[in-house]
């Protein structure tokens, strides 16, 4: 029977512990969505999309006008999570240090000497909510977007690690853009998804206006902590890929890259830049976190194609000609899946 075991966990690519982590992962998945839910009614595919990055490692862009709920989204889905927390208001005036902290001045009561002392900023928690980050100077965003990127922060000339996990969700309002300061696309491409958040279906909004006008305050329960989490992405990490799948989001992404003679035909009119490798690796962690999610063990090409607008948008830089015939993003990418097969 034994052999008989071994024989089926190599068939299969997953032993009895895997198994059990996956169920558990699964189990965990649908928690956190029913918690969110008692809090955020509709935006399922937004809420998915947050999770799938969650546990894939990767930071999140949201994008949607005023009054959609964004922040409460990311508070909601802090408290789901049993992780510390930091809201950082982007303004103007806000300056590096006011996010990564610095040392100041104090006196030693032991030897009566003064000497510096690091005192760490809010961006040292687990879970962190840069609002509005288009309204502060480049300066301030690239000290957010370097720890993003390397997990640490350097204050004269000392480095402090930053808390495990480590998840950023930043938000824009992409319609009201005076006094802002866009992010560049080096800093874009540091964000695994770009997740858009569209007005409610009226049902919902009906059923939103009646709960947040009501008596009632509505908390959800944490779900998971961080050592879970962090089991998780790494579960995440070693979900096997079949060749197909790799070469369809490494397709996907050289189809938009102009003037290399694999662009597609829709990059070659619409599009000015294409995007990075870090985009073909955030299309298949992405793919291995909704397919785990989702009860599979392994991802499919469908896994690539759903997260494609979320990865791609934000990291495709459109031309004059896209501009003038109002070509989004969105509808570029949709010609792409069209032009691309796995």
């Amino acid at each position: 029977m034994y052999i008989i075991r071994v024989i089926l966990e190599k068939l299969t690519g997953r032993s009895k512990l895997e198994q059990n982590r996956i169920d558990a992962l699964i189990e965990a998945g649908q928690r956190m969505r029913l918690e969110t839910g008692k809090v955020i009614i509709g935006q399922h595919e937004v809420i998915d999309e947050m999770l799938i990055a969650l546990f894939a490692g990767g930071h999140v862009l949201l994008e949607g006008v005023p009054g959609l709920a964004k922040t409460l989204l990311i508070d909601t889905l802090s408290k789901v999570l049993n992780l510390s927390f930091s809201r950082i208001q982007f303004t103007p005036d806000l300056m590096p240090s006011d996010i990564t902290g610095s040392e100041i001045l104090e006196d030693d009561p032991a030897s009566g000497q003064r000497k510096f002392k690091f005192v760490k900023g809010p961006i040292f928690a687990n879970v962190i909510l840069a609002d509005e980050i288009n309204r502060t100077p480049p300066k301030t965003q690239a000290a957010l977007l370097q720890a993003m990127q390397e997990k640490q922060v350097t204050v004269a000339g000392e480095t402090h690690n930053l808390p495990k996990p480590f998840f950023v969700l930043a938000t824009q309002n992409p319609i009201e853009q005076e006094g802002t300061y866009p992010l560049p696309e080096a800093q874009l491409d540091r964000f695994m998804f770009n997740i858009r958040i569209d007005y409610p279906k009226r049902d919902e909004e009906i059923a939103i206006v009646e709960s947040t006008t009501g008596s009632e305050t509505i908390t959800p329960e944490a779900v998971l902590d961080a050592a879970q989490v962090i089991d998780y992405r790494n579960l995440v990490h070693s979900v096997p890929v079949a060749e197909n799948v790799t070469s369809y989001a490494v397709s996907l992404v050289r189809a938009t890259r102009v003037g290399t003679g694999e662009e597609s035909a829709v990059a070659r009119e619409f599009l000015a830049w294409g995007a990075g490798p870090r985009a073909a690796q955030c299309l298949l962690l992405g793919a291995k976190s909704r397919a785990l999610l989702q009860g599979r063990s392994t991802p499919s090409l469908d896994d690539i194609s759903a997260l494609a607008k979320p990865v791609l948008r934000h990291r495709l830089v459109r031309n004059f000609h896209a501009e003038a015939e109002e070509m989004s993003c969105d509808a570029i990418i949709d010609q792409l899946l069209d032009e691309v097969r796995g």
